[in-house]
């Protein structure tokens, strides 16, 4: 009987909410990569406007304002592409992890201020949970990663590898 109840109470639910977790982790790779990916575009969209920022508003610690601001948009525009397409996915993420931080650090002046409220650092705790969830989990079967982890290697003989990407 409790045999019974166990299997009918956890590991059945288990089993099911399993075949959740590439959908999950897909649907997280690919929104919180446009959030990123939309912030680069919209920077070198209006350069000008970018330096302007990067000179007079943000704060970016250890690096001049030229320096960020192309290191900055290079990373919201490279990091979400490998991310999309699950290559180097945990590597990926901690290099949106990374831009998430300095970019709370940066503008933290606003982010923290009372009168503009918590949407913005709200935002931004949002994201670097779904990038921690992809860096601790991997990102899934449905990944370059995991192909190229799957695809038999010549020395190998189609013998199966121990996977470092989640599946």
């Amino acid at each position: 009987m409790l045999d019974k109840a166990s299997d009918l109470l956890i590991r059945k639910p288990s089993q099911w909410l399993a075949y959740l977790h590439d959908p999950l982790i897909l649907g997280l790779r690919l929104y919180v990569g446009w959030q990123f990916f939309k912030a680069g575009l919209l920077k070198i969209q209006n350069w000008d406007s970018t330096m302007f920022l990067f000179q007079y508003e943000y704060d970016v610690p250890l690096l001049s304002p030229q320096t960020a601001a192309v290191l900055g948009t290079l990373g919201e525009l490279a990091f979400p592409i490998l991310l999309w397409v699950g290559a180097a996915g945990r590597l990926s993420a901690l290099g949106l992890q990374f831009v998430n931080v300095v970019a709370v650090v940066s503008y933290a002046h606003v982010i923290f201020n009372p009168e503009f409220g918590t949407a913005a650092l709200k935002d931004h705790l949002y994201w670097g949970l779904m990038l921690l969830v992809i860096t601790i989990y991997g990102p899934g079967r449905a990944s370059l990663d995991y192909l190229l982890i799957r695809a038999p290697q010549p020395a190998d003989h189609g013998a199966g590898r121990a996977s470092t990407v989640s599946s």
